[in-house]
């Protein structure tokens, strides 16, 4: 899809009018806060009001081979400066991870046109499709096919949790999943990405800044548990007859705790268990679950989730039940490209550094072009709920700093 506007906005909006206009979209009123998924209404309704933003910005707007869109200022080139993010939730979740980033960097385009910058290098604005992973499973889906870190055929084969295919979905969103894969000549284009983002933690909390620059991301990844056992009546069924898959998975939940307690800088987390058939007088057949587990170093995010799975193995023996441990996503250590974030320091001034322990698209893209981060201040320190939060003024700041970072980096 290619789309070329007539004429720019006439004014600028700004960020937090920005935001303002896609508060209604995707919330859940089951969960709270919002459930926005790729190919779901939710995420059409937001990509056509980012591609309808774009247009009015006097952007060039494009969708590649894998769904992610372009938004590009000047004619697509090597050596481009891209910014953006992702416009897609956890379930439930807060409303700023992904879509600050998408509008801040509108924002500040705007805000160098009106300025009346003239960039000297292609600079564009890039939404990624699918990056928390919340329909088919895998975090930073668009950047990972972009970049070849995800076999397109698997990809394709994923299904949500009502069984449809990542391709199913893609034919009924108007692409074809036949050309999912890399894509050397859109990648080639990036001369370096800035990825700016809500802070999911509490770092600038205790730093009383408004705006951080991103250091490193600890090494992550995803672990389905699948647990069989035998199903049975709840009431009939005296205990030592039992193969009950949901006491394995619950020695799961109590192991990932105690192993990451035990490591110095980890996270283990166990947050969707799914017992098959899910009666409430029926003993399960089958339990599956998903450990998201990270820890900072090199293999020890490997050897956090060795300690949970000989727990889980052992409890599973114990109850005569079989497992099956499936890795279905993994990141190592990200360290983000020094000399481009010694150039964003200076243009900022001297603005903190900040390690995190979340995934981004910009961690992906990091081990292909110099890419960095730009964090706003989260008043709450809480992020994937509801709570998440971003005061207007800091919003504003973030969108402020990231236009002095691209007028750096284009000009």
């Amino acid at each position: 899809m290619n789309q070329t506007p007539e004429h720019g906005r006439s004014k600028a909006v700004g960020v937090n009018q920005l935001m303002a206009e896609i508060a209604g979209v995707g919330r859940d009123s089951r969960r709270g806060g919002y459930s926005r998924h790729v190919y779901d209404y939710a995420d059409f309704e937001l990509r056509d009001w980012f591609i309808d933003q774009a247009l009015d910005t006097g952007l060039d707007v494009n969708t590649d081979r894998n769904g992610n869109i372009w938004a590009w200022w000047g004619s697509p080139g090597a050596g481009a400066v891209v910014t953006g993010s992702h416009l897609d939730s956890v379930p439930g979740g807060g409303a700023y991870d992904g879509p600050l980033g998408v509008a801040s960097a509108l924002a500040a385009v705007e805000i160098l046109q009106g300025k009346g910058f003239a960039p000297t290098k292609p600079l564009a604005v890039l939404v990624f499709a699918e990056e928390e992973g919340g329909r088919f499973g895998v975090p930073c889906l668009g950047s990972r096919l972009l970049t070849g870190a995800i076999d397109a055929d698997r990809a394709r084969g994923l299904r949500d949790a009502e069984g449809v295919t990542l391709a199913e979905a893609a034919v009924k969103a108007g692409h074809d999943p036949k050309r999912f894969g890399a894509d050397p000549e859109s990648l080639a284009r990036i001369g370096c990405f800035v990825e700016l983002h809500v802070e999911q933690g509490r770092g600038l909390i205790e730093l009383d800044s408004p705006v951080a620059t991103g250091s490193s991301i600890i090494a992550h990844g995803r672990y389905r548990f699948s647990f069989s056992g035998q199903g049975n009546h709840a009431g009939a069924t005296r205990l030592v007859d039992r193969h009950d898959p949901m006491l394995p998975a619950a020695t799961v939940v109590a192991a990932a705790r105690r192993a990451a307690a035990a490591m110095s800088d980890a996270r283990a987390t166990v947050g969707r268990l799914v017992p098959n058939p899910g009666g409430t007088n029926v003993i399960a057949s089958s339990v599956d679950l998903w450990l998201d587990a990270r820890a900072a170093g090199d293999g020890r995010t490997a050897a956090l989730v060795e300690d949970i799975t000989e727990a889980a193995r052992a409890a599973a023996e114990a109850e005569g039940c079989e497992l099956t441990v499936t890795e279905e996503s993994y990141s190592d250590d990200v360290v983000f490209d020094e000399p481009l974030r010694s150039r964003m320091d200076k243009v900022l001034g001297g603005v903190p550094a900040l390690p995190t322990g979340a995934g981004h698209d910009a961690g992906v893209l990091a081990a292909h072009v110099p890419s960095g981060m730009l964090y706003v201040r989260n008043p709450t320190g809480i992020s994937h709920a509801p709570q998440e939060f971003a005061e207007a003024a800091d919003i504003d700041s973030g969108a402020q700093s990231l236009a002095r970072v691209l007028e750096e980096l284009a000009g």
